[in-house]
């Protein structure tokens, strides 16, 4: 199993195929079913086909999904001839120690649900899907980071609609590349997943085992570990700053975690209490005041 750190650059033709285009039409309001015009043949009869599947009422949206679609993939082709797309990641010796993970020797604390959606679910943190340090067995956690050029999202300043479509792309592509780099880390650095074999949609549904929860998602909410995660996969080798407050740049970056036990799926932590907020700021070594400042979403009422 491959460790240390490891730097991938992307073309951004490498990773086309890797767009959820269901979340860039999100971005413009669009529905998912207007979406899977990004899976129709590019010619005229095929696209008018889909266009008829709509209902009358339907048409001129999907007409201008159909519109849009074409723009973004005009625009990706022009941005493969002069960005790139970088990505990082490591494999570390883990643990889980409570609510907290040990990544290298390094405390990583974490947040536990504390409501529940049905009775018998229940409280997840992201620290039980790594073996406890009281087992004796040294388990593995991947971290990782993925960015665009900086100077993409600065393009097309003086046009609204070109400047709107390429910061939408860039969002895309980082995450694109955070899908490629996961499907790497599973079939061939890591391994435990060998002998995967899904398609592009398979992927797009994580149908994969394990999971890869981004920093600032509904598992991992709080926005300063990317402190921590940088001190340990040194994001600055693809680029990315800190903000004094966590937030990434380029804003078109993505970073998390990555963990391959089965048993590992997506949850939402959810509304936190007072007991918990202080003893995950005592982990996090801030003051419980600084720390509603990053978890004012989770915080109970």
């Amino acid at each position: 199993m491959q460790t240390g750190i490891t730097t991938v650059t992307y073309r951004v033709h490498e990773l086309v195929e890797y767009i959820n285009w269901i979340y860039f039409f999100h971005a413009w309001g669009f529905q998912p079913r207007f979406a899977t015009i990004a899976d129709i043949h590019g010619c005229d009869a095929c696209r008018a086909g889909w266009l008829a599947s709509f209902q009358t009422n339907d048409r001129q949206k999907a007409s201008e999904a159909m519109q849009l679609h074409k723009e973004a993939m005009r625009m990706l082709w022009s941005l493969d001839e002069e960005f790139r797309v970088y990505a990082v990641y490591k494999l570390m010796d883990a643990n889980s120690d409570g609510d907290n993970l040990l990544l290298d020797g390094t405390v990583f604390p974490l947040l536990r649900q504390q409501t529940r959606i049905a009775p018998d679910n229940p409280f997840l943190c992201l620290s039980d899907f790594v073996r406890p340090l009281s087992s004796g067995i040294c388990d593995t956690v991947g971290g990782f980071a993925t960015t665009v050029d900086p100077t993409m999202e600065e393009l097309y300043q003086n046009d609204d609609f070109k400047c709107l479509l390429v910061k939408t792309l860039a969002e895309r592509l980082a995450e694109a590349a955070a899908e490629r780099t996961h499907e790497l880390v599973r079939k061939e650095v890591w391994g435990y997943a060998k002998d995967e074999n899904l398609t592009i949609k398979q992927l797009l549904r994580e149908d994969y085992q394990g999971i890869r929860p981004a920093v600032g998602y509904p598992s991992l909410p709080d926005i300063s570990v990317s402190f921590l995660l940088d001190r340990l996969i040194d994001m600055k080798r693809i680029g990315i700053r800190l903000t004094e407050n966590g937030m990434m740049y380029p804003h078109a970056s993505v970073c998390g975690l990555m963990f391959a036990h089965p048993a590992s799926k997506y949850f939402s932590v959810g509304k936190i209490g007072l007991d918990q907020l202080q003893d995950y700021a005592l982990r996090r070594g801030m003051s419980v005041e600084d720390m509603k400042k990053y978890l004012a979403a989770n915080l109970q009422n």
